[in-house]
């Protein structure tokens, strides 16, 4: 999954795709352990793209903090 690809996404399917992904991390994991799987770099494909999604779950909600960060200051003043 390209980073361009996960920034049109909204944040809940962000999430929804991070569980998914954890989800299908297991799996071949545990496919990995019993018996060799076909694409042992599906492993780290899809360990990376789950730290992609998270890279950009926790810009989102840096970007929503500060925002409300900086919002906060304003209503304050008045």
């Amino acid at each position: 999954m390209k980073n361009s690809e996960i920034q049109e996404l909204s944040t809940e399917e962000v999430v929804a795709r991070i569980n998914e992904e954890k989800a299908n991390l297991t799996k071949l994991k545990f496919a990995h352990t019993v018996s060799a799987i076909e694409n042992p770099t599906r492993i780290t494909k899809v360990r990376k793209d789950v730290a992609r999604l998270n890279t950009e779950l926790t810009k989102r909600k840096a970007e929503a903090a500060k925002a409300a960060a900086s919002a906060e200051p304003e209503s304050a003043s008045e």
